[in-house]
This record gives C-alpha cells, structure tokens and sequence, in this order.
C-alpha cells in the first residue's frame, strides 16, 4: 500500500468559487481516513482531485513517493467506490467486478481467482451470475467495493458509498468495512457528511467547513478537544448546546438564569464574553449539593429505551440534556440541572476558537 500526501491544495473554477483551500493532509500507510463536513465543504472536491477525476489548481497530491498532479486516474493505482455504485447494468455481477482487471489485459485465470476472493470476503459468491436490477442495494454496494478490492490498489477511495442504503444497513456496511479494511490492510479515504460514520469507521477524521480543514484528529480527540466551535457543533449527536456567557470578576460565567465556575486559566478573562459549550451527557438531574445547578421547564421529552433527552431552555436559548432511562421526567415539569464542571468547554465568541 501507500501514503498519500496533500500540499497547499486548491480548487477554484472558472465562475470563481474557491472550493478547496490550502488543504494539507498525510494519510499514513494502511491507515483509514474521514473527509466528513457539510454539503460544499469541498470533501468530495479533495477526494475527486486524489482520483484524478478533478483538475488541480494549485499544490500537490504524492502517492507513495510518485507525485500525481498530471498522471490520469488509471495511471494512479487507486479504486473508487462511488455513490451510486456505478455498475453496468447489462452485464453480471462476476463481469461488473472483472470489467477493469479485462481492461488493462490480465489473464482470464488471473481474474477469475480475483474476482472469486474478493466475491468470498463479500459474502456475494452466490450472486456472481445475476444482474445488478436483481440486486438489493447492500448487494449492489458490495459488488461495488468488490470491484474495488479485485483491483488490488496502493489507495482506496470511498465517495459516500453507504447514503443511499437505509438505516439499518448502513450500519451493517459501516462493520463490514471496517473488517474489510483490517483483513485488506489497505489506505483509505473515506468521504461522508454523516459524523456517526466518520466516528466509527475512521482511525483519524478531517473535519472540513467551507473548502479548509478545521481540525485533524482521532475520533475521540475531536470529540472531546474540539478546535473550534464548529468542530464541536458537527461532532457529537445530539450536537452540543451553546449558550453565550460573561466572566465576572469573581471567576464565574453568567447568563440569564445561569451561573457557573470557569476553569481557573479563564479567570483573567473578566469582563470578556464567551461562548459556553456544554454536551448533553455533561449535564445531569441536580441535588442539592450540586454548587452550579440552574432552574428550568422541560418542553420535549425524547425517552430513546437506553436513555432519554430532556429539551428544555437555558440563557434564553434551547438546549439538550441527555439522561439516565429511569428518569422519570414529563413536559412542562419544573427541573434544577448542574453540569458537570469537568466537561465543559469555552470559546472564543469572535473567532470561535477554543480557550
């Protein structure tokens, strides 16, 4: 396999939009990485430009050591797999994933025993005789990785491949790939705009907003030490809430109806504004010990089985906490909540960045 290197990379078009913006990435050799963002944040521009399939307006994009800015995507020794699966729809599944291998002229042997291996790992032997209008949308988007996987590429590249499938099987891909993925030991870019995904499949995630990188990092890490605000608000479901508070000269943020202590290094921020950023599962159901508890009126009450999610108003903005199921909380009730100090986080209120 490969890593792939992104320098200074830019796409503009001729209208003038600048869609990617000095995007500089280091994909490491057999890792898993997630371009995840909001629709036009230049993700799935980043990974057409990788494929060759876009033209480069400035920077470089290395494979390995080879530099590919001007090779053509056949000479690039990558495999995408597309939204809408991309399969001939006259053609059988066995001549679908063979179709690239016959192409560049290998043995009919050879492909035969590709094709068949990668039809084995899919769980799609039985299927290599049909047409893809007899297939469910899983099996169509197995034949597409497996025409991908035949190809035995330096790089993987992954363009939304699960949004057309429903829920449930979208879980059961998001397994799959990550099994594939270890048992390949392959390179993989992965482009998605759910952060569910890009949270369970990616060994690292590049969150993007806007054609630039927001923040790099492993799941975990972005989940809880966001860059900015941005970052904090895509990562996470239910998002997290956000309430704007001013630091008193005695160490504590205050809104309407909110008090609260701020982490000592903010103290010397008296008198400034910020913007609290406060998860859901960050605050509880508060006793009476609890120093920075705040009154309020629950409005929705979401009991999910495993947990319920109490909407309710604070500082004058609506908000989400996320409780234990044996809660016992209905609409309209009056509630006292507390955070839990350990797991907030502030931003700067103009440039957004976290302090």
């Amino acid at each position: 396999m490969a890593t792939v290197t992104i320098r200074d990379l830019n796409k503009k078009y001729e209208n003038g939009f600048h869609a990617v913006k000095d995007v500089n990435l280091e994909i490491r050799d057999k890792e898993f990485v997630v371009l995840v963002g909001p629709s036009g944040c230049g993700k799935t521009t980043t990974l057409r430009m990788v494929a060759g399939l876009e033209e480069i307006t400035s920077g470089e994009i290395r494979i390995g050591e080879q530099v590919v800015n001007d090779l053509p995507p056949m000479d690039r020794n990558i495999a995408m797999v597309f939204q809408n699966y991309a399969l001939y729809p006259h053609k059988t599944v066995f001549d679908n994933m063979a179709f690239g291998l016959q192409m560049r002229g290998y043995a009919k042997a050879d492909i035969d025993k590709r094709v068949r291996e990668a039809a084995d790992m899919l769980g799609i032997q039985v299927l290599l005789e049909r047409k893809p209008r007899q297939l469910s949308g899983g099996q169509r988007q197995r034949v597409a990785v497996g025409r991908a996987i035949v190809r035995h590429p330096q790089v993987f590249l992954f363009d939304e491949p699960l949004s057309n499938l429903d829920a449930q099987l979208r879980v059961q891909m998001r397994v799959e790939l990550k099994r594939l993925h270890k048992r390949l030991e392959t390179t993989a870019i992965y482009v998605t705009h759910d952060q569910v995904e890009a949270m369970t499949l990616g060994d690292r995630v590049v969150v993007m907003k806007d054609g630039r990188v927001q923040q790099v990092g492993e799941p975990l890490e972005l989940y809880g030490k966001p860059a900015n605000k941005f970052v904090a608000s895509f990562i996470g479901s239910p998002a997290m809430n956000f309430v704007d508070v001013s630091i008193g000269s005695d160490g504590v943020a205050e809104t309407e109806g909110l008090r609260l202590r701020v982490p000592e290094r903010l103290r010397s921020r008296s008198g400034q504004r910020l913007t609290l950023g406060v998860r859901p599962e960050a605050l509880r159901i508060a006793n009476g010990s609890d120093p920075d508890s705040f009154a309020t009126t629950v409005d929705v009450v979401e009991p999910l089985g495993n947990e319920i999610l109490l909407n309710f108003r604070a500082g004058g903005v609506p908000m989400v906490a996320r409780v234990d199921p044996d809660v016992r909380v209905k609409m309209n009730d009056s509630i006292r909540l507390a955070f839990d100090p350990q797991r907030l986080h502030f931003f700067d209120a103009t440039s957004e960045t976290a302090l």
